[in-house]
Formats: structure tokens, sequence, C-alpha cells
């Protein structure tokens, strides 16, 4: 039960972005990612790829330990009840059929929404022959990755999404909502992340619909080995220094981050 942990965090660890410049990493990777390879975003000079809503986000990266390189990013976005003009990203698209009850009765400060999760390249390829380095950067060895971390490099992905729904556990929050393909909500599913459709399909990207999570069932129906995974992120991200976006979230008096 605790050998996906100790493999996990043999390899990776989980950085909350309270700095400006740890912020540029998750802006890089997301330029890298979403304007350069899926050509979704335009490109910039500034090989940043941000938004308004990065303002009221809480950020995440999930760090290489030993060649220090950023593997992925998320954020959390969490509008301030104190901000007109802060919205969730859902609401820039024209999504048809949105039905939620949950989603009606949560006052807006609330609510929040996982977004712009991404993986370089590099962290998602797999090497053809098994018990070889895979050189991605001949000139620096800190960029071979051996075949026992590459054999890791899928948990990443579920280390980005446990660690966002770490941060809404930590920030109190009732809901949380995402965007993504019915795909990938069903292989959320079987690590327990059980997110509930909302909407009709639509497309941006491929098809895509609006999901949600309340509160109560963050962690409830996550297998053994996943939440002892979540619980050691979520502490050490609870251990971190944070820097809140919004004037609407407060730490409670018993605890420190």
């Amino acid at each position: 039960m605790e050998r996906l942990a100790q493999n996990f965090f043999q390899f990776f660890n989980p950085r909350y972005a309270a700095s400006r410049h740890q912020k540029r990493f998750s802006y890089s990777i997301r330029y890298k990612v979403y304007a350069e390879e899926l050509g979704w975003e335009p490109s910039s000079s500034s090989r940043l790829e941000t938004d308004h809503c990065d303002d009221y986000s809480h950020h995440c990266l999930l760090e290489h330990i030993r060649s220090g390189d950023v593997a992925g990013c998320v954020r959390l976005v969490v509008p301030s009840a104190d901000r007109s003009d802060s919205y969730l990203p859902y609401q820039l698209h024209q999504i048809p059929n949105i039905e939620s009850e949950r989603l009606l009765q949560t006052h807006p400060g609330d609510i929040g929404e996982i977004s712009r999760l991404a993986v370089p390249l590099h962290f998602r390829r797999r090497a053809n022959e098994a018990g070889k380095p895979f050189i991605l950067d001949s000139h620096n060895t800190n960029k071979i990755y051996t075949e026992e971390e590459r054999r890791n490099f899928p948990n990443i992905a579920i280390g980005l999404y446990l660690s966002s729904i770490a941060l809404v556990d930590l920030c109190r929050l009732k809901l949380v909502l995402v965007v993504m393909e019915p795909r990938l909500q069903r292989h959320l599913n079987r690590y327990g992340l059980q997110f509930h459709k909302i909407s009709d399909d639509f497309e941006l990207h491929g098809k895509r619909a609006l999901f949600e999570l309340p509160s109560s069932e963050l962690t409830s129906n996550m297998p053994d080995d996943i939440r002892l995974l979540y619980d050691l992120i979520k502490q050490n991200l609870a251990q971190q220094p944070w820097q809140f976006p919004g004037n609407n979230l407060q730490l409670h008096s018993n605890e420190t981050l």
C-alpha cells in the first residue's frame, strides 16, 4: 500500500508556487505545452502563458528531485468575493446545459476550478528500449532519466491532480470544478476522484464537459494507496509558505502553513 507513495516521493516533490519567480516556472511550462506544442494559445515574445485568472489562483509545481527540473504544473482558481472582475475559467466558454444544484447554492467564494495542468514533453515520453537512459540533452547529464524514473512519469499527472485537490481541502472550499475530457474523468474515477458531469459535451480542442466534486467527496472514494499519497502531498503542501491571492481565503487559527 505504501509503495506508490514511496516511489512518488523518491522522484517528485510538490511545491506551492508562492513567489513571482516560482510562478514563472508554471507560466513557462504552460507556454511550452499550450502554445508551442499544441498550438492552442498564441505565440508570445515573453514565452509565458498567463491570463487574468492567474492573479487569484493558487499555483502548484511538481519538482523532479534529482534534476531539479519542474515536471508539471497546475493551478486552482479561486475568485475573490471582494473582486467584481474575478471569474472562473469555465465561464469564458459557451458550455451547454449546465445543471447543478450545488453550483447554484454555493457561494462564489467557496468555489474553485482546477485548470492549466501541464506536463513538459520530455516528462511524457517513454523510451523504446528498457534499461537504457533516455537522453534529452547530451550536453547535460541532469537531463538523463533512468528507466526507473521513466516508469514513474505516469504518476506525474495524478500527483498534480492530488496536489490540486489538496489545495481545495486546505482552502476549505465547498466545491471544485474542472473542464476536461469525459475519458479523463473515467480515468480519474479509478483513483477515487469521482467528478460528476454537470453539462453536455462541447467542443474545446476536442470533446469536453464541465464536472464538479463537492468537498464531502474529495477523499471519500480514494483507494488506500491513493489516500496515503494524497495525505502525504497535503501534509507537504501545508508545511510550505503560502501567499493568498484572494482576501476570502483565511487560515484557521489552529493551522500553520
